[in-house]
């Protein structure tokens, strides 16, 4: 295996970790401090998790997470094609992806992934330019291209509910399930197969030593690899944020109470 399919399965890897165990200390934390429950009134269901704020649109500020949505029934609409085309576009073009694809560049020159690229800055501006190639790539067929002409989602549909076991399991099979326009579940073709279009296109750019069909194969596992580990962190980084920060779900507010009705004198 070369150097940037351990480097890349390495981060793969951390990724589920870290995700892994925030999200079981944040579940055990949650368990800790839930009140016993009370004999008076009880207080009303906290509301669906539907706000913008439980997934912010970067993870860890350098991570585009646009295509991440609750789970609400009956409150999703099927995304237009434009809308999908959007939606790649942010995943291109936010100023996190170029910021992330500069701290891949920097790690593949530290460790000399791809050794053919060789050192120095001109080496290191080769590797930066291909991972925008494959940020670009990857995103306009699995977000853009392949959901609008399929008919299907590329959102990743947030559960937040449920044991931690049951949301990992759920997060990380989402690589190879999706769901169509109509709501139903299908594979997860244009994920599957954009990956591995994007791979065969960045033999166009990579160095000629590293150009083959295995090459190909090896990374497109390595990325599919990859999504369930990113699944896993985008279903439990809310929660992450919420412990590390104590953020709360925000209920609506009550109705206010109808007016008695006069009584007659």
């Amino acid at each position: 295996m070369k150097r940037s399919g351990i480097l890349q399965t390495a981060t793969a890897i951390l990724l589920l970790f870290a995700a892994v165990q925030a999200g079981a200390q944040v579940l055990a934390q949650q368990g800790q401090q839930t009140p016993a429950p009370q004999q008076q009134q009880p207080k009303p269901a906290e509301a669906p998790q539907t706000g913008t704020e439980e997934n912010p649109k970067h993870i860890f500020g350098i991570i585009p997470n646009y295509t991440t949505t609750n789970e609400v029934p009956g409150q999703q609409h099927p995304l237009t094609s434009k809308e999908k085309y959007v939606l790649a576009w942010h995943q291109m073009f936010d100023f996190s992806a170029h910021a992330g694809n500069v701290f891949q560049a920097a790690l593949q020159q530290a460790s000399n992934g791809q050794p053919h690229y060789g050192q120095g800055w001109d080496a290191y501006g080769k590797r930066f330019l291909a991972a925008e190639g494959d940020q670009a790539s990857s995103s306009l067929f699995i977000v853009g291209i392949l959901p609008a002409v399929l008919k299907e989602d590329p959102r990743y549909f947030r559960r937040g509910t449920g044991s931690f076991g049951a949301r990992a399991w759920y997060a990380a099979e989402r690589t190879v399930i999706s769901r169509r326009d109509s709501g139903s579940s299908t594979f997860n073709v244009p994920l599957v197969l954009g990956q591995l279009i994007s791979g065969s296109i960045s033999t166009a750019y990579y160095p000629r030593q590293d150009r083959s069909a295995s090459g190909v194969f090896q990374n497109w596992g390595i990325n599919l690899a990859y999504t369930s580990g990113y699944n896993v962190l985008r279903e439990f980084y809310p929660d992450i944020l919420r412990a590390l920060f104590h953020r709360r779900h925000k209920t609506p507010a009550a109705p206010p109470a109808a007016p008695a009705p006069a009584q007659a004198q």
